[in-house]
């Protein structure tokens, strides 16, 4: 089974994008970023992206994460933000009840893509 399956599915990823950027858009240290973004598209741009990610159906089209965030690097996006990110995805996936050892899978993959999204 992928982690797709194991953490529920299409199912469960719509209530953890949900639940992400619910969080996401109230912080503080990061809802600047999101500001004039459509954010109905970003959250299908999103739920494709992880769905992709975590070994799911949907496959993603967009732009690499260098050029879709390269924007935002220019912005300011660094560390700090990207460690608020985590920190939302990881509260995100604990509400739901996902199990620890598949939540601490989730975090090393978005970990492994720091530098990429930082433009590193």
């Amino acid at each position: 089974m992928t982690l797709y399956e194991r953490i529920g599915g299409a199912e469960t990823l719509d209530v953890l994008v949900d639940r992400f950027y619910r969080r996401v858009l109230t912080d503080p240290r990061v809802f600047h970023f999101f500001q004039g973004i459509d954010m109905a598209q970003q959250r299908v741009k999103q739920k494709a992206f992880l769905s992709m990610a975590l070994g799911g159906p949907e496959h993603y089209a967009g732009r690499d994460l260098r050029a879709a965030h390269a924007h935002l690097v220019a912005q300011g996006l660094d560390d700090t933000h990207f460690n608020a990110f985590i920190e939302h995805l990881r509260t995100s996936l604990h509400e739901q009840g996902i199990a620890p050892e598949l939540i601490g899978q989730a975090m090393a993959l978005a970990g492994s893509m720091r530098d990429d999204v930082l433009g590193r």
